[in-house]
This record gives structure tokens, sequence and C-alpha cells, in this order.
């Protein structure tokens, strides 16, 4: 018999709340990690799911707002923007061997994570999803893209480790797979995601909306992108890069903007930031990338 792997959760909002219900939809033990009232809420009623791919369901999972044992995997799911807090409740002294996954934006958080926890339990993912949390009490997750895509990369965790995640993910639903280059990973997907986030903040619009007035701005931004990722040794490609914006629904928002909406602190810094601070380290230029950060910096972000 083949024990399923547990699983901790630290941040059971849109990505970590969705990755939790599945996990624990297939019978996987589910730990997550937040704050009392989180985590009460999720004792009591378990998180509701809406999805266009795996319909509406409830599931139950444990929480607590610590981690107080080894788990073969703990998720980092929380925002950058509260990333240092967040690891409070995930003290080195309960991890034993247990596998870090961040799921953060940008690419300069592994390096924080592996100088806290050692760089053999640190393996970083990239997850390709519109999933936001609507309701805190009771936690209610909506899944709006008709897929969940997960890349999981690292070339210090133990493989096993990687591979028998990544099994528990495919089998609840989640299209998997394991890498060793974590530079390609991060940077694929930053090289995605920052123009999607950026412009369709700037602009206080979803993404088909951008697609539709903004495609010659969007355009260049793909190819800056493209372009620092490359330098930075990623096979990021600009036509695939663009080609995937058409695959998601209309009304499609990125998290930056929907933070802004709700007056929340924006990535900005970890995304925009990272971009930037990344093509000066290799002589790129980026104007476009850099005007929208500094135009959403004036605005207040």
């Amino acid at each position: 018999m083949t024990i399923k792997p547990t699983v901790a959760v630290l941040g059971p909002g849109g990505v970590g709340g969705l990755l939790a219900a599945l996990l624990s939809r297939s019978g996987h033990r589910v730990i997550c990690l937040a704050r009392e009232s989180t985590a009460e809420s999720l004792r009591t009623d378990g998180i509701q799911v809406r999805s266009r791919q795996f319909g509406e369901f409830t599931a139950s999972v444990e929480a607590d707002t610590e981690l107080r044992e080894p788990v073969d995997a703990c998720l980092i799911a929380v925002k950058q923007t509260g990333l240092e807090s967040a690891l409070s409740r995930v003290p080195a002294k309960a991890l034993g061997d247990t596998l870090l996954v961040p799921f953060l934006n940008g690419v300069e958080h592994p390096a924080a994570l592996r100088a806290r926890y050692g760089s053999g339990q640190v393996a970083p993912a990239a997850i390709r999803v519109e999933s936001t949390r609507v309701s805190a009490d009771p936690v209610v997750i909506e899944q709006g893209s008709p897929f969940v895509e997960v890349d999981l990369a690292s070339a210090t965790a133990p493989r096993r480790r990687l591979d028998a995640l990544a099994a528990a993910l495919t089998a609840s639903g989640v299209t998997t797979r394991v890498t060793d280059d974590a530079t390609a990973t991060l940077w694929t997907k930053l090289a995605f995601l920052a123009p999607f986030a950026l412009l369709t903040t700037r602009y206080a619009a979803p993404l088909d909306v951008v697609l539709d007035r903004h495609r010659t701005e969007l355009e260049a931004l793909v190819a800056e992108t493209a372009a620092v990722g490359r330098a930075h040794g990623a096979p990021t490609d600009a036509a695939r890069l663009l080609a995937r914006y058409g695959s998601f629904l209309p009304g499609t928002k990125s998290s930056m903007q929907r933070d802004a909406e709700a007056g929340r602190a924006l990535e900005l810094d970890a995304i925009g930031g990272a971009l930037l601070r990344a093509a000066e380290a290799r002589g790129v230029a980026v104007p476009v990338a850099a005007r929208l950060v500094e135009e959403l910096r004036a605005a207040g972000y």
C-alpha cells in the first residue's frame, strides 16, 4: 500500500487554498497554516471550491497557526509582501527534512529561503492558474481558469521527494512536471506574469481589454521580459509567451490588479522591481517595463 504524502500549506488563499482542497479531496492529509481566525474557519467549515475545471466541492483540512511536526512537503503560497511574517509559522526546528515548495512571484525569493532553511530543502515552483479566495469565513475559492499547471524545479532537493509530490498533485488533477532547471522555471513564469500584472494594473482592465487596446505595448513588454530571461540563461520565447495570453477567458484579472482594486499592498517590487534589477544586472534595456513600474509607483503603489 502506497502511503500518501502529508502536505502543509502556508497561506490558504487563491493558490494555496485550491491546492490544499484538491490534495485533501484526493485523500491526502493537509495542514493549512494561517492566522487563528482563518484556522478556526478551516477547522469548522473546510475549504469550499467553485471551479470551472473541478466543479463545486468542499474539502476538509486540518489547520494550525504554525507547523508543529515534519511533513513531506510544505507549500508556501503567500504573497511576497507577507512572506517574512508568514515564515514565522514555519519554524526551522519543526521542519525536519520537509520539502519547502514556494509558489511565490518573482525570482529572488529562493535565495532567501535557502539561506534560512538550507538549499537541499527548497524546491522553487511555478503555477499557472486563475484562482481567488473570495471569502475568508468560510474559506471560499473560485477558480476561473480551465487548467492548473505546476512546475517543480530544483537541482538540490531530492528528486524522489519532488517526484512523490508531483505524483500527488497529478493525482489530484493538477498537471505537474518536474525539472532540475529552476532558472528556466522561474523566468518563464516572470516573463509571462510581469506584462500581465503590470499592464492590467496600470490600465485597471482585464487581460482581454489589454490585448485589444494595448497590444503593441504588451508585445514590446513581452519582448523585454523575454530578453531579460534569456540573459539570465532561461529559454524564454516572446512568441510563445504572447500566445499563452489567448488561452485565458474574457474578464481575467491579474492578482496584482485584484490587490489594487481591494486596496491591498501590491507585489510591485517582487515582480516589476525584480525585473528591473535583473535587467540592470545583465545590461538589458527595458524602457517599457521601467516606465510602467514608475507610473505605478507614482500612483501610490
